[in-house]
């Protein structure tokens, strides 16, 4: 059987929030550094230090939302496939309660298995 998509799609929703949070925190590096009542070439370069370092952080919080949409793009896919398997045994139940004789050649895959996107039975 499949995962569960439902868990996976509240972690993709946990992979967006740790984005946010990541940006939120480089942002809040650089408001707080830009505060400092403090001059000089020290000041200078831990400003471009930390402005370069929250730029990395901000690269790491897209990171996090480039993860999310790639999850929930596979979990649309699996969903997608969950359903057309679900309905090829709906189909396939009715064909063989239909044919008496599909009965004694057909041996189904296990029920929700990905087989099913593959048999092959008159009128499916």
């Amino acid at each position: 059987m499949y995962g569960d998509t439902d868990a996976m799609r509240r972690r993709a929703g946990q992979l967006r929030e740790q984005g946010a949070e990541v940006r939120a925190l480089a942002d809040r590096l650089v408001a707080q550094v830009d505060a400092l009542d403090w001059s000089g070439r020290a000041a200078v370069a831990l400003r471009a230090r930390v402005r370069e370092r929250a730029g990395l952080l901000r690269s790491c919080a897209g990171q996090h939302e480039n993860a999310a949409e790639s999850l929930e793009r596979h979990l649309a896919e699996v969903d997608r496939l969950k359903d057309s398997i679900a309905g090829i045994e709906r189909r396939a139940g009715s064909l063989v309660a239909e044919d008496p004789a599909l009965r004694d050649r057909f041996t189904p895959p296990p029920p929700g298995h990905k087989a099913w996107l593959t048999i092959s039975l008159p009128g499916l």
